[in-house]
């Protein structure tokens, strides 16, 4: 199970901070650390009518990407951008680099479980697995039990104890008469 806590940052001027955990000593967690960034917002001191940037700089899965998430101006409608972005690996840098803000950028700061509570969880799966296999193999017991007991297996009892249904008679009368009718006036 992850952890999530808050996650919040300030910039102002031609600011940059850097989101990166792992760095500051944190513990070796199995799920690692995951950002997620969902509002970047002026703080109400910004200056009316000038253009806030905000950009990130971002590991890919080959290399490292600058690029503005958020643009931003005060006075206006764009003075606050939703965003949903996920940064799975640290370190992740932001950047003012038009305006001076202040900026705030708000998001959840995800951290999976220790090592060793993974660790119990494998010995837990392979303790259920064991158990399960023990369960499956008592149930085989108890059919074959049955089986030699009566000599007749679960299958062919029930098939005993379901109802003979009666097949109804068909004939081959003309003009609702029996054949039999028919058979007799036939020999006079």
């Amino acid at each position: 199970m992850a952890d999530e806590y808050f996650f919040a940052l300030t910039l102002k001027g031609k600011s940059s901070q850097v989101w990166d955990p792992e760095a500051k000593g944190a513990e070796d967690y199995q799920g690692g650390h995951k950002l997620i960034i969902k509002q970047v917002l002026l703080g109400p001191e910004a200056t009316e009518g000038e253009v806030n940037v905000v950009q990130v700089e971002a590991m890919t899965w080959k290399d490292s990407v600058k690029i503005p998430v958020a643009t931003l101006k005060a006075g206006g409608p764009n003075n606050q951008v939703l965003l949903d972005l996920s940064f799975p690996d640290p370190p992740v840098t932001f950047s003012l680099i038009q305006g001076n803000g202040p900026v705030h950028i708000i998001g959840h700061h995800l951290i999976g479980s220790p090592l060793e509570e993974f660790d119990e969880m494998d010995e837990l799966e392979e303790e259920m697995i064991d158990d399960e296999e023990g369960e499956e193999g008592a149930e085989d017991g108890i059919d074959r039990k049955r089986k030699i007991s009566n000599g007749k297996s679960k299958e062919e009892e029930e098939e005993e104890d379901e109802p003979k249904t009666k097949k109804a008679k068909t004939t081959n009368s003309t003009k609702g008469k029996t054949p039999v009718k028919n058979n007799a006036k036939a020999k006079k």
